[in-house]
């Protein structure tokens, strides 16, 4: 039997169900949408999720459906005309964003400007509501990127000044994850199958995209630096399960088919929608853990996680050869190794509030990430930040944020640069799966610092205007610090 909406719905709803789909489609296409963004790189809606405990005992997810409500962010046509509200009536959300973020360097080796933004189509649907299917929903996101960061003109590679660029295959369409997910129990358990980047569930946290920096949004970039753990916009093959035991409580894991391709531009990895299973190089196997509690008589809400990633990919060592000799001396290729790790920790707690909401406060927050030494650029990367909504009563939607960022260079690449140095060759960089082009000295660790302020300028609008600094750009003693002067845009149109 073929399936059309008419088999679900009677014969009038269907047809405006359907018309409803064709505007929308329509609008999508004509304005080549992407996803939602409050302030961020990513739809929020994975991380959201991770950072959401169930409710208390007897009181449903969702009191229309099993599956998670839907998102909704304030949006500049929160109704799309009657459209949009009908839509999600029946359990379709449809989100069109974009994001824009401008940066001016006002101190550093070189001086000029860029920017870089994103424009997004996101799509939830709620298959309970629209087709009976129990605890069933699916989810996808589209995006187009143009620009570039600031802090490549001074040298930096190690943390851009923009984190809404790159990896979107300099396409108007680009695909970053379409993956259907089933809620069971009430949300105790959760299950998810598709094209879905690791980062999107594992270390992740909403409150990262405060920040317009690549070392804090959308994920502790220190997190990315493995090839095999995938990261928006660029996703693999994947499942992954999510237990609750309890209301506060949870453990997720998965399996991610690792393609050594997806940031790049050849072999059918543009645009995202390379499907096939040719390029698919080995498995990654992450896991976490979280406890998410709340305190006193304010309810002061937190978030605490600890989590561990290993792939089984071929990687390159970053010092030695097959024979355990420097492969600069030598002239072989680099040894070849069987597998990274990844250990990080990471934490927020509200420690003040504001108002009822659970972001509506002075929130503390912080991050621990680890690599293997042997085989990747950035080894370890710590973070510490806060972010205030809703302390200013005249303006309660306005937000101010402060995040330090100390990001180390794995000492075995740091090696090999001094030994290219020595011996009078180019310092090409090298290290892990990324290639280091500006680095022009020794490699040893980077400092970063960023303050914002979100001013809430209308329904769906906000603009943040936004102060960074770099201590040893890319990580090198010989660039000189670097300030630069910007802002963070986003417009959720609906």
């Amino acid at each position: 039997m073929s399936f059309t909406y008419a088999n679900i719905l009677p014969a009038g709803r269907a047809s405006k169900l359907a018309t409803g789909l064709f505007v929308l489609a329509a609008l999508s296409g004509t304005s080549l949408g992407t996803a939602r963004m409050a302030m961020a790189q990513t739809s929020l809606n994975p991380s959201v999720r991770v950072a959401t405990p169930l409710p208390p005992a007897g009181v449903p997810i969702n009191p229309v459906s099993s599956v998670p409500p839907l998102p909704t962010p304030e949006a500049l046509f929160p109704g799309i005309f009657g459209v949009g509200s009908y839509l999600r009536d029946h359990g379709i959300a449809v989100l069109l964003d974009n994001v824009d973020e401008f940066s001016g360097i006002v101190k550093g080796d070189h001086k000029g400007s860029t920017n870089a933004g994103q424009y997004g189509l996101e799509t939830d649907i709620d298959w309970e509501r629209l087709a009976g299917l129990t605890g069933f929903s699916t989810h996808t996101v589209m995006v187009g990127r143009y620009g570039i960061p600031a802090s490549r003109i001074f040298g930096d590679n190690l943390n851009p000044s923009q984190e809404i660029y790159g990896a979107g295959g300099n396409v108007a369409i680009h695909l970053v994850y379409a993956y259907g997910e089933e809620t069971l129990a009430n949300g105790r358990v959760d299950v998810i199958a598709g094209r879905i980047p690791v980062l999107n569930d594992f270390a992740s946290n909403p409150l990262f995209c405060n920040f317009m920096n690549n070392a804090f949004c959308g994920n502790p970039k220190a997190s990315s630096d493995n090839f095999a753990v995938s990261s928006y916009p660029d996703a693999n093959w994947a499942f992954r399960v999510r237990v609750r035991p309890t209301r506060t409580t949870y453990i997720q894991s998965g399996i991610y088919f690792t393609e050594q391709n997806i940031y790049q531009a050849g072999n059918g990895y543009r645009s995202g929608f390379r499907f096939d299973s040719s390029q698919i190089s080995g498995q990654t196997f992450p896991v976490q853990v979280g406890w998410e509690p709340s305190f006193g008589p304010d309810q002061l809400p937190g978030h605490y996680a600890l989590g561990f990633i290993y792939d089984s990919n071929n990687h390159n060592d970053n010092y030695i050869d097959a024979n355990g000799a420097p492969f600069v001396e030598s002239g072989l290729p680099p040894k070849v190794r069987k597998g990274q790790t990844a250990e990080y920790a990471m934490a927020d707690q509200m420690i003040l509030r504001h108002g009822p909401g659970t972001t509506n406060g002075l929130i503390a927050f912080g991050a621990l990430y680890h690599n293997d030494n042997n085989t990747s650029t950035r080894t370890s990367q710590a973070s510490i930040a806060l972010v205030d909504h809703g302390f200013w009563k005249a303006r309660p939607q306005d937000g101010i944020v402060a995040g330090f960022s100390y990001m180390e260079v794995s000492d075995k690449v740091g090696k090999t640069e001094a030994l290219q140095q020595e011996l009078g060759l180019p310092i090409t960089g090298t290290g892990g799966q990324f290639y280091n082009a500006a680095a022009r000295g020794v490699q040893s660790h980077t400092y970063n610092f960023e303050l914002g302020y979100q001013i809430h300028v209308y329904r769906g609008v906000t603009f943040a205007p936004d102060f960074q600094y770099f201590i040893r750009p890319n990580a090198l003693a010989n660039v000189g610090n670097a300030a630069v002067i910007g802002f963070k845009s986003h417009i959720e149109l609906f």
